[in-house]
């Protein structure tokens, strides 16, 4: 099938600590991708003038990420100016989302060779920054208050409050993330990121290889004497039945990183002398409750099973992003999943959560777990901000 979109490759940053001093806080946002696209084209002989087009997810457009960073990182990266980029927010989606809107394009025809990206500077452009550019900018407007008269809760809070509906407890929120630097750290050890990461210059001449996010000496005993991270006297006050378990170490960090994949139709692939490293299958996309936000990878998944015609016994792998441990935990109760075959290399809590670089990201992870086990079907989904959940089914090759 001549428009089949295949995945050629996918690369990624190391993942920093998204906070001033943090390893990639000294690089630009656009430098950042810059980097992932450069090594995309070149490790694959790629000549990058037969790129279509460029689409990259970032959630701040804002500061040195505002103006398409898309576009100002693959001129910075040398593809020639008829090149084009777009830049999209699908929230924590937002590459996820690229990636289907690029394999979309190649199966419609549109597009014979496009690249799917994402890059996130948190210490640079903090989270929040384009709610708090303009004093008293409203994101929501009337019509969003009279809808929601309650009003609307921001992440944290609304992983509490699915705590509460599926009655998670501290514990196991903080187990859950010991498991994700466990594993995060043994597939490092054993180099099983190797095949992922490019190395990053910074501008004092040093090169970051390695995750930084990855705490290897996490132990449920130093999680414990974490505080909750979202609770206020006013919060508290508001929700007043809720018991606070969301901590700094069950949630995904701050994090800088970019993330870049190698899309094509299967007989470009063929042409160019590549060969295919998996192909897309499905897509699904699905919104859910704004006020709980989070839960939108269980329809998306139900969803995307039924298009598929898969089960979640068919799958070999499953990526789903940890935002926070509370979103994977109430998915494997409500998919009724193998919890060995979830995150395999740890998820976002270890590895970090560079917002418009996460769904390119757990790509990149999910294909080389694949290759490296002999698994045919993989699946990525991810929660998103506003109440949307992106999921994606490949097949290795």
């Amino acid at each position: 099938m001549s428009n089949e979109a295949v995945i050629v490759d996918v690369v990624r940053t190391a993942s920093g600590r998204g906070k001033p001093g943090g390893a990639l806080s000294g690089v630009h946002p656009a430098d950042l991708l810059a980097g992932v696209l450069s090594e995309l084209v070149t490790r694959n002989g790629l000549d990058p003038a037969l790129v279509d087009d460029v689409i990259g997810g970032c959630v701040s457009q804002v500061g040195e990420q505002s103006y398409n960073v898309t576009r100002t990182a693959l001129l910075s990266a040398g593809f020639p100016d008829t090149v084009p980029g777009a830049t999209i927010d699908r929230q924590c989606g937002s590459s996820q989302q690229a990636a289907t809107f690029a394999a979309q394009g190649v199966m419609a025809g549109s597009y014979d060779v496009v690249i799917a990206c994402g890059v996130e500077s948190m210490s640079r452009v903090p989270l929040g920054s384009s709610l708090t550019t303009a004093a008293g900018h409203d994101p929501h407007g009337l019509r969003m208050r009279d809808r929601y008269p309650d009003g609307l809760v921001n992440q944290g809070v609304a992983a509490e409050l699915m705590n509460q509906k599926w009655k998670l407890g501290r514990g196991e929120l903080d187990a859950f993330a010991a498991r994700s630097h466990r594993l995060a750290a043994a597939a490092a050890e054993r180099g099983d990121f190797d095949g992922e990461l490019r190395p990053t210059t910074l501008p004092d001449g040093r090169v970051v290889t390695e995750d930084e996010t990855i705490r290897p000496g996490t132990t449920l005993a130093s999680l414990a004497t974490l505080p909750p991270a979202f609770r206020t006297d006013a919060l508290a006050a508001r929700f007043p039945k809720l018991d606070w378990h969301v901590t700094a170490g069950n949630s995904s960090p701050l994090t800088d990183g970019a993330s870049a994949a190698l899309i094509m139709s299967a007989k470009r692939a063929a042409e160019l002398g590549l060969n295919p490293r998996a192909r897309f299958h499905s897509f699904a996309v699905t919104g859910s409750d704004p006020r709980l936000m989070l839960t939108g990878v269980i329809p998306a998944t139900r969803r995307i099973l039924e298009r598929s015609g898969l089960s979640i016994d068919d799958l070999d792998a499953y990526e789903v992003n940890e935002a926070f441990a509370t979103v994977p935990l109430v998915w494997l109760r409500e998919l009724g999943a193998d919890p060995a075959l979830l995150n395999p290399r740890g998820g976002a809590i270890a590895l970090g959560h560079a917002l418009g670089s996460s769904g390119t990201r757990l790509l990149g992870t999910l294909l080389n777990h694949l290759e490296l086990t002999g698994g045919r079907w993989g699946l990525q989904t991810m929660c998103e901000g506003g109440g949307m959940a992106n999921a994606t089914i490949i097949e290795r090759l």
